[in-house]
């Protein structure tokens, strides 16, 4: 009888424990530390898996360069994997997906502004856009087919204005920078800009820059010398002006009126990433722009601004 009394006792003691909403607690906390560590232990590994495959999407950045034939040719930016926003868009699934890794952009070292005075004749070859420079002293007349084009195919242009036409048809200047356009400097009178004082070029120069932006408000960033006649005192003066000087890559040589077909082989035939297209308001131009827009839009190049096109910012890689 001895012997049984503490064997109850200890059965009634362990029935008390296993029942104890404390020990249930317990238990289940060990549960749930079972399970966090696991699902610690999946993060990690999806992290760490990140973290070593983002060397391999890394993309250098390129500084901004004289080249001896091209002048001054803008930088690009680079792309390095962003780990900590790649890993917080995969942590729901826990599994590593390249579709869904996040980048962020790294800056050149060398900036176009940091260079010597120099032209620009096209953006750099890392980056597939072009933009349509459109030198404007005449043409009124088509004018408003070709905007209506650029407007009908979400293309944004760079317009580069005389002071004297802008002076004559302020309504059409504030047309086009209604219309989102970028609007420059084509100089006042149309000189041969290589062959006046520097005293002149500073006059074409600021007269310009003064009637754009009393008339559009926009402040003026690029100089287009008229024919693209340039020397080294016109670069230089536009740089002190913060201005840059921009000539082109691909002539649409508009003004001898060719054929649509003409003009589409020209282009086309010389096309290239960072391309600066010279037209004017001519119907020439009006008349194959829409085709053009479709034919360099099918090469997978955009179309946008001189600004966007020689700013450093790089496309993002598509998902």
């Amino acid at each position: 009888m001895k012997r049984i009394i503490p064997m109850a006792g200890l059965l009634l003691a362990a029935w008390l424990v296993a029942n104890n909403p404390l020990s249930n607690t317990y238990v289940a906390s060990l549960s749930d530390n079972r399970e966090s560590i696991t699902v610690s232990k999946s993060s990690s590994q999806l992290y760490e898996t990140i973290e070593s495959n983002a060397g391999k999407y890394r993309v250098e950045a390129v500084d901004a360069k004289i080249d001896p034939v091209w002048k001054a040719i803008p930088g690009i930016n680079g792309l390095e994997v962003d780990i900590k926003a790649s890993y917080n868009k995969m942590k729901k699934d826990g599994v590593f997906v390249e579709q869904k890794l996040v980048f962020k952009q790294i800056k050149p070292k060398v900036h176009l502004e940091d260079l010597p005075a120099a032209a620009i004749y096209k953006g750099n070859p890392d980056k597939k856009m072009v933009s349509f420079i459109i030198n404007v002293a005449w043409g009124n007349e088509y004018l408003p087919d070709i905007l209506a084009t650029l407007k009908k195919n979400h293309v944004k242009a760079s317009f580069f204005l005389e002071g004297r036409w802008v002076q004559k048809n302020p309504e059409m200047a504030k047309m086009i920078v209604e219309a989102g356009h970028e609007v420059g400097n084509h100089s006042y009178t149309h000189p041969d800009m290589s062959k006046i004082s520097e005293a002149k070029i500073r006059e074409e120069i600021t007269k310009t820059n003064d009637v754009i932006e009393a008339t559009t408000g926009k402040i003026v960033t690029w100089l287009a010398p008229p024919s693209g006649y340039y020397n080294e005192a016109v670069v230089k003066i536009a740089k002190e002006q913060k201005l840059g000087t921009l000539m082109w890559s691909v002539d649409t040589i508009d003004w001898q009126k060719p054929s649509p077909d003409v003009l589409l082989q020209r282009v086309m035939g010389k096309i290239h990433n960072g391309a600066m297209i010279l037209m004017h308001p001519t119907e020439s131009t009006a008349s194959s722009l829409d085709e053009l827009i479709s034919q360099i839009k099918a090469k997978k190049l955009e179309i946008n601004t001189v600004t966007e096109m020689l700013s450093e910012d790089r496309s993002m890689p598509e998902k």
